[in-house]
């Protein structure tokens, strides 16, 4: 797995990640060769992202609210981050969450992190893709208002 690119335009999420020194960090985490692409892959993908958060101080699995079941992947002072690896139907569903947190006055921006359009092919039939929900930011972007950096890998 490598990083492919990263989109920080939508609300000039990427200014806040980088005045908080964490834009680097979190491009780095996508770095890991040793994971390869393709069938079966996302499983790898989670455990090591989620290992590379947790050393860095991340919440995991932290939910939106104590009365909901809904949870967001990790979650550290005023940033939020999502990976989606599955079905594209998912991926707008993370949007939600992250503009719930936002407009909850939890955080100030989020990135989620997804398999670029090639890559989505590779690990299995109508996964999400970076390309795809930037498009789909750039058409919400009124609705969805939070900050998001999109990490796109392959």
């Amino acid at each position: 797995m490598k990083l492919a690119y990263t989109y920080d335009k939508h609300h000039e999420a990427g200014a806040v990640w980088e005045n908080r020194d964490l834009k680097e960090w979190l491009t780095d985490v996508f770095e890991e060769p040793s994971i390869a692409i393709g069938k079966r892959c996302t499983g790898a993908i989670r455990e090591h992202v989620e290992k590379e958060f947790l050393n860095d101080g991340w919440a995991m699995d932290v939910r939106l609210d104590s009365e909901s079941m809904i949870k967001v992947f990790s979650l550290k002072n005023d940033l939020a981050f999502q990976l989606q690896t599955g079905n594209m139907s998912r991926a707008p569903y993370d949007l939600l969450k992250l503009e719930y947190l936002y407009k909850s006055g939890r955080i100030e921006a989020a990135a989620i992190g997804l398999p670029t359009r090639e890559a989505a092919k590779e690990i299995g039939d109508n996964i999400a893709s970076a390309e795809r929900v930037i498009r789909e930011l750039k058409l919400f972007d009124r609705v969805i208002t939070v900050p998001i950096l999109v990490v796109a890998f392959e």
